[in-house]
């Protein structure tokens, strides 16, 4: 099957992007190099391409009620213009996609779901969908620009998109959101983010993408503005403990393992999962999310062994230099039996024992509601 192209794919060529395939998409991975994009991020401002992700929409007089069954946060509690991060289980209490929730009201619900997993969660809404509601799949008609960094609040008032609301941005709360009427077009602006610092993401027709992704760029030249790959969105979001679908997450994983427990509330009706993950909660996860640092050479990747004096508790999940830091650290899930505090830790590198400690997570502490 041939790639797809977001709607802003071409200016990433013509900046000299180095493309490759994700998700089934032709995306940048850098323009400047990793490290030197993941810096800018970190003390200027940053503009993601994010048009790829999924955006479903559910409409109807029990849009509340079935998203509320089909997540497991509380998305009844959520007022008007409010966002929530949550996840998709399936009937074994498995994740199936970590996604976030846009409420605009009990009768419109927008679903942003992981672009490897749209098509999945599209025809898993279909299949179990109950009450008056209608599903549509707008991925194809958004374009989403994500805005983070330090400096993303002083860009956005900067451009003509944010003109009518510019001076409601600055009071935006963290997982909240508002609308433009952009020449009769709506656009969402959101504040949330996936790199640990202040950020914001825009919703717009993907016709207008194009468009606003060079104002950005022209407005921003002296706030540092720079595009920014996937490679520093990974190094980012991984700094800052953020789960990976795919690395902490997927169909083999519960969110209580991944430390996702402040997302699953039994305090609500029936969702998909529950009761398992309410037997879950209560016999205590077989697995548990940790943060590693090597303390020898190395890089510890997905998949490699974690050793407890000398025998395997478990599997790391995402692992690299952390550039802000200047170390090499990981995400590992791990038995819940072991103690990794205690016992004498290391990860196997290319059948080499690499000595590692564990860390709190995050890495980072994140300044995204700042």
């Amino acid at each position: 099957m041939e790639s797809k192209k977001t709607p802003i794919y071409e200016s990433h060529v013509a900046l000299g992007g180095r493309i490759v395939e994700f998700a089934g998409y032709l995306m940048p991975v850098s323009f400047d190099g990793i490290i030197a994009e993941h810096g800018k991020v970190r003390t200027q401002v940053g503009l993601f391409d994010v048009s790829h992700m999924g955006e479903i929409e559910i409409t109807g007089p029990d849009a509340r009620a079935f998203t509320d069954y089909f997540v497991s946060n509380n998305v009844g509690k959520l007022a008007p213009g409010q966002i929530c991060y949550t996840v998709a289980c399936n009937e074994k209490g498995k994740v199936l996609d970590d996604l976030l929730v846009y409420k605009f009201s009990d009768e419109r619900i927008m679903l942003v779901v992981n672009a490897v997993n749209t098509n999945k969660i599209l025809e898993h809404v279909r299949h179990v969908k109950r009450g008056d509601i209608e599903i549509r799949n707008r991925t194809g008609q958004i374009g989403q620009i994500a805005v983070q960094g330090p400096n993303s609040l002083e860009l956005l008032g900067a451009i003509d998109l944010c003109a009518p609301v510019r001076d409601r941005i600055g009071e935006l709360r963290y997982y909240r959101f508002l609308t433009i009427d952009y020449g009769g077009s709506e656009v969402i602006l959101s504040r949330t983010g996936y790199t640990g610092e202040r950020g914001y993401e825009i919703y717009l027709p993907a016709g207008d993408a194009p468009g606003v992704w060079k104002e950005l760029l022209e407005a921003g030249r002296d706030l540092g503005v720079a595009p920014i790959g996937l490679g520093a969105r990974d190094t980012l979001r991984f700094e800052a403990g953020y789960c990976l679908y795919g690395h902490e997450l997927d169909e083999a994983t519960s969110p209580l393992e991944a430390g996702l427990s402040w997302v699953v509330k039994f305090k609500k009706d029936d969702y998909i999962g529950r009761s398992v993950l309410a037997a879950e909660k209560e016999s205590g996860p077989s697995r548990r999310l940790i943060g590693l640092e090597l303390k020898g050479r190395g890089i510890a990747r997905q998949g490699y062994t974690v050793l407890e004096d000398g025998a395997g508790i478990g599997r790391v999940t995402s692992g690299t230099f952390a550039p802000t830091l200047g170390k090499s650290l990981a995400m590992a899930l791990v038995s819940s039996a072991a103690s990794p505090e205690e016992g004498d830790l290391a990860v196997e590198i290319r059948g080499k024992k690499v000595p590692a400690g564990v860390v709190p997570l995050p890495f980072y502490a994140s300044r995204s509601s700042d």
